[in-house]
């Protein structure tokens, strides 16, 4: 068995996680939460508002990229929630054992902010949506990745993914 590793990603608000988590259930995969993975000091520079430089990102990716091979090593598929927003990032994840690909939630940009303005038990203040917004780079053509606009439930955007991805 081939295995293969989606990474569901995008900033904050996008819905990651939740599409995610329900990918991973209709394709029978575990679902691997980035956000759970980030060093305490990831956490609290966050938490207190201040937004991480690519010194914070890299352990936090390594760790990530690490858990899809030890999954990979069992011969399990992954899917997994990170924001892995720039190209180098998802150069890190894409060294991971397995065939990783991206599939990038768009969500625009005032529905972002509405979203994460409202949302409760998170740890990421919505005053780091911005400079979220401002380091997301788009997948490129050589990049293995859809990018799906985020116009529908998350039942909907599933099936669009798995569509896309087909």
């Amino acid at each position: 068995m081939d295995v293969e590793h989606l990474v569901v990603m995008g900033v904050s608000g996008t819905g990651k996680s939740t599409v995610g988590r329900a990918l991973a259930a209709r394709l029978g995969r575990p679902f691997l939460e980035g956000d759970e993975l980030h060093p305490e000091t990831n956490v609290a520079k966050m938490s207190a508002g201040i937004a991480l430089v690519d010194d914070d990102r890299w352990p936090w990716l390594e760790r990530v990229r690490d858990e899809m091979s030890r999954h990979a090593a069992a011969g399990t598929s992954t899917v997994v929630a990170c924001s892995a927003l720039r190209r180098i990032y998802r150069a890190v994840l894409r060294e991971a054992e397995g065939n990783v690909r991206f599939v990038l939630l768009d969500v625009p940009a005032d529905v972002l902010r509405e979203r994460v303005a409202h949302r409760a038990g998170h740890w990421m203040p919505p005053s780091l949506l911005e400079s979220q917004l401002s380091t997301l780079e788009a997948l490129q053509p050589d990049e293995d990745g859809v990018t799906l606009p985020v116009t529908g439930n998350p039942d909907a955007v599933v099936a669009d993914a798995v569509a896309a991805l087909a």
